[in-house]
């Protein structure tokens, strides 16, 4: 590669991605209708101290997907956890400007050494497969849940969508898919393998990568770990806003609702709405208090998503890609 766009590169990329970054969070935010009013409603709750129990939640979050990628990279290169921490919050930052979180991966092997960026790249999805299998199990559980309880009235549309047999059954097969992928990982590499634009990278994409059975399911633990704190964050919040569901039920809303954003098409900086509107459709269901649910899925947008996502793209100011 060109010597000056190496250097343009290594010097600009990461003030460039905070600049946009900032920039596009500003648009989004003051673009969305009763922003105020919302912003007003999270101002008088965040000296509460869920307010910053849920902040702080969000520190351990990211913590737990950091153990996570020291685990699956360990047989490939080791990371302090304050090195694996600054690469995913850099992740972090660059999945908000692409879709469905792919910047994720580009984000994360900016960290890794040269040899082994391709590899990273597999570790990085396996360690995806893992989160999405809890997310639709838990999700599918959900589905089961509501269709055997009487909290909706049955001629409820949403209601009704939610605990079709088709929604259930595609939820339980994909939620066997993943869990299959994720604990044999050589279909997972030969389906991968298979895709054409892959092909010439086999090799280097998994060559001594090998998992025992006992640290995939650690893996899978702590994703399951950082699962229950995205749920007790929603909890937390929707209490804080005066959205007052029962706790078991708004449990699984909350997993419904993060199963539905896995399969929704999304571009980070485009979620809010998609958020905002799934929010209201799953937690309209049990509740009236329109701006709660909104205040509440706008704040943890900030905290879990915006925040992080800055500080991922400060630490990148004086990365270098190229060394």
């Amino acid at each position: 590669m060109n010597k000056n766009i190496k250097i343009i590169t290594n010097y600009c990329l990461g003030p460039i991605v905070f600049v946009v970054l900032t920039w596009s969070l500003y648009k989004q935010i003051v673009h969305q209708e009763d922003v105020l009013t919302r912003w007003n409603q999270i101002k008088s709750s965040w000296q509460h101290p869920i307010f910053l129990l849920v902040i702080l939640m969000m520190f351990l979050n990211w913590g737990f997907e950091t153990v996570k990628w020291q685990i699956l990279m360990k047989p490939l290169q080791h990371f302090s956890f304050k090195e694996a921490y600054k690469a995913i919050l850099a992740g972090c930052s660059i999945t908000m400007l692409t879709p469905n979180r792919i910047g994720e991966y580009g984000g994360r092997i900016l960290f890794v050494k040269n040899e082994n960026k391709v590899k990273a790249i597999s570790v990085t999805i396996l360690g995806s497969i893992a989160q999405l299998a809890i997310t639709f199990l838990l999700g599918t559980i959900g589905i089961i849940y509501f269709k055997h309880s009487h909290h909706f009235e049955s001629s409820n549309s949403i209601f009704r969508l939610i605990t079709s047999n088709l929604i259930l059954w595609v939820s339980v097969s994909i939620s066997i898919l993943l869990v299959l992928f994720y604990f044999n990982i050589q279909i997972f590499k030969r389906v991968i393998i298979s895709l054409p634009f892959l092909k010439k990278l086999q090799g280097s994409l998994f060559t001594s990568i090998n998992y025992e059975k006992k640290v995939l399911l650690r893996v899978l633990l702590l994703s399951a770990s950082r699962y229950l704190i995205f749920i007790l964050q929603y909890v937390l919040m929707l209490r804080l806003m005066n959205v007052y569901i029962d706790f078991l039920p708004c449990v699984f809303l909350v997993s419904l609702f993060f199963m539905f954003m896995a399969l929704a098409p999304t571009i980070g900086l485009i979620e809010l709405p998609v958020r905002a509107t799934a929010g209201w459709l799953l937690f309209g269901l049990m509740s009236n208090n329109f701006l709660g649910i909104q205040a509440t899925v706008f704040c943890i947008w900030l905290i879990n998503l915006v925040i992080p996502s800055l500080i991922g793209s400060v630490s990148m100011l004086r990365l270098k890609i190229f060394t």
